[in-house]
């Protein structure tokens, strides 16, 4: 099964780099399937049986996510986009948008909020797959960075969680919630424009702007750092953000201040995430706070970011304040 996570995840990236390119040819079952080294009825089952939809129907809601982000961040014609992304006509188009999102592209365009992007597809996600760092074989790691940032204020749309234990415990009692859903919560949050960790990733992660969190929060659960926190996972914003807000998340303040980075390079998920985890972790552990002068900042409110992005880093940037 974790083989075919992994196949499907690359007939993802396949799809996104032809839907970019224009290359519709190379989008059949029969080319995707002749690229796996399988049989279009077999690749056909198996992706259904992992995304939870057909290859046909991903493939037409993801040029639907596609065009969704050029009617709301371009000033191309709408027929313009329609063509761009195969559809034959502008009633067309509109059919099928309206269908997918409630709102016509011309209205959209005109008061873009945020909406659920369907496609929201992860087979291989690193942290929702359970027990993931146990597949990971240990190799070099590289060695972690420590840096003090000033972070200005700025805002910080989310969900939160004060009971959940890590990344996988949340979305599992997310999931519970009505409208919580990891899915839901992360096509919604890929429809907010202006992100401002958005990096232009196509996957939702920390590429993308997509972050986890955790809120010092006295009322929340004590976590392995000894610290009453909250769990959350949203998108960084703006100060001036004046956007709509979905229903089920909430839009806070998060003041200026400075911050204590723990970061590692570039790294292989598959191979190397338990041991760039392992080391991070440990540095954290072994920073020396009293010789730097200054200690973490647990005032309510304060927030520790944590990015994992595996193309370009993990890293956790810690609050703190002078000693």
């Amino acid at each position: 099964m974790a083989q075919w996570h992994r196949n499907i995840q690359d007939i993802i990236t396949i799809i996104d780099d032809c839907i970019r390119a224009q290359q519709d040819e190379a989008l059949t079952l029969r080319a995707l399937a002749q690229k796996l080294g399988y049989s279009e009825y077999y690749t056909s089952r198996k992706f259904r049986e992992l995304a939870g939809m057909t290859l046909r129907d991903y493939l037409r809601l993801r040029r639907l996510a596609f065009a969704l982000r050029d009617v709301r961040d371009t000033d191309a014609g709408i027929l313009d986009i329609a063509v761009q992304y195969g559809f034959s006509s502008n009633e067309a188009f509109t059919h099928a948008f309206k269908k997918a999102y409630g709102v016509s592209p011309s209205a959209y365009r005109a008061a873009p909020g945020p909406v659920v992007l369907q496609t929201i597809l992860r087979p291989f996600d690193c942290y929702l797959m359970e027990g993931a760092n146990h597949m990971n074989e240990t190799q070099n790691a590289g060695e972690v960075q420590t840096y003090f940032v000033h972070i200005p204020a700025h805002k910080f749309l989310h969900i939160r969680n004060y009971e959940s234990i890590g990344y996988w415990d949340f979305w599992q009692r997310q999931s519970a919630i009505p409208g919580q859903d990891c899915e839901t919560i992360c096509g919604l949050l890929a429809s907010i424009p202006g992100k401002l960790d958005d990096a232009g990733g196509t996957g939702e992660d920390a590429g993308s702007g997509q972050l986890m969190a955790w809120i010092n929060e006295p009322t929340g659960r004590i976590c392995s750092w000894g610290i009453p926190l909250v769990e959350a996972y949203g998108v960084r914003l703006s100060a001036d953000y004046a956007g709509p807000v979905p229903a089920q998340m909430q839009l806070m303040d998060v003041p200026a201040g400075e911050y204590l980075v723990f970061e590692h390079g570039p790294f292989d998920f598959e191979t190397q995430n338990a041991a760039v985890e392992a080391k991070v972790e440990q540095a954290m552990r072994d920073f020396d706070y009293a010789a730097s002068g200054y200690r973490l900042d647990l005032t309510p409110g304060r927030v520790f970011y944590f990015y994992h992005d595996c193309a370009r880093f993990f890293k956790y940037v810690r609050p703190v304040c002078r000693a």
